[in-house]
């Protein structure tokens, strides 16, 4: 099992910025994928975004598509999702997300949650 612990939410203004945080503890962290979900007030959770073990295969939602960018550090088991442009419609909290094989994508089902981190974009 993994746990995970995200950080780097809050509050930002409509077109700021924000970059979120995803520390990784108990698995070997370059031998698994990883990816973000996010659910908003009333809404089911959706993807966001999905990393392979090595970080050099990625794929996005097409709303954050040129806003978000994925990315991780295997030396330090992390995993960072930086946020440009954003809009209200982003506000919702944030679940960093472990998979079990190396690869995965928008429909693969992660196996490890995170307990997640607000963002709220203000208009």
């Amino acid at each position: 099992q993994v746990q995970l612990v995200e950080s780097g939410g809050g509050l930002v203004q409509a077109g700021g910025s924000l970059r979120l945080s995803c520390a990784a503890s108990g698995r070997t962290f370059s031998r698994y994928a990883m990816g973000w979900f996010r659910q908003a007030p009333g809404k089911e959770r959706e993807f966001v975004a999905v990393i392979d073990w090595s970080g050099s295969i990625t794929s996005y939602t097409d709303s954050v598509k040129g806003r978000f960018t994925i990315s991780r550090d295997n030396a330090k088991n992390t995993m960072l999702l930086q946020m440009d442009s954003l809009k209200p419609e982003d506000t919702a909290v944030y679940n960093c997300a472990a998979y079990s094989g190396p690869y995965a994508n928008s429909n693969s089902r992660p196996r490890d949650w995170g307990q997640g981190t607000q963002v709220t974009v203000s208009s």
